[in-house]
């Protein structure tokens, strides 16, 4: 990558990272343990759509300090600091996969909303497990496994169909933009 564009990808990042955490704190709603419907992944899994996995990972990352830093860092200990904004945002990046593929940032989108749900998940079944309530929306609770399944679907899945519903009605005009087909190295 010559440095012109390099420059580009990295200006295009901190823009796009910015305007997650900016997203960020416009909470659609809010969980009581952490979690909330918020619009930014949009700007995180167009970025890695557009750049790859190598430049989304490492947008993913910085967004995942900055929300640790500044919305309020919600954890019991290093473990999901690490588990729940270091690793669950840094995964965003692999929507990234999908650079190039007709129609990858429905599947990209997809693919990083699993990825961050997976780590969520098992982060919410083996740290936060001691917190399991005993009754969760109405079901009794005796499995972490399921517990964090549940809880954690209940934000993520809004969070994916809420990004893929903005891709759908934005695909069209930035369709050069995700491609890649308007930087002319």
């Amino acid at each position: 990558m010559n440095s012109r564009l390099r420059i580009r990808m990295l200006v295009e990042g901190a823009l796009m990272v910015a305007a997650a955490q900016v997203l960020s704190m416009f909470k659609l709603w809010e969980m009581p343990w952490g979690g909330s419907i918020v619009l930014a992944m949009v700007p995180l899994v167009l970025f890695a759509v557009r750049w790859g996995v190598g430049s989304g990972l490492m947008a993913g990352f910085v967004f995942g300090v900055l929300q640790f830093m500044l919305d309020g860092g919600f954890a019991i200990g290093w473990q999901s600091i690490i588990g729940d904004y270091l690793l669950a945002f840094t995964v965003l990046g692999l929507a990234g996969l999908m650079k190039g593929a007709r129609g990858g940032i429905f599947t990209g989108t997809l693919i990083a909303g699993a990825a961050r749900w997976f780590v969520h998940w098992v982060v919410g079944a083996t740290i936060w497990a001691a917190y399991m309530p005993d009754v969760f929306v109405g079901l009794p609770m005796n499995n972490p496994w399921i517990y964090s399944a549940l809880y954690n679907i209940l934000y993520m899945g809004p969070n994916i169909i809420i990004t893929l519903v903005v891709f759908a009605v934005l695909y069209q005009p930035l369709n050069g933009f995700i491609t890649g087909r308007d930087i002319d190295a």
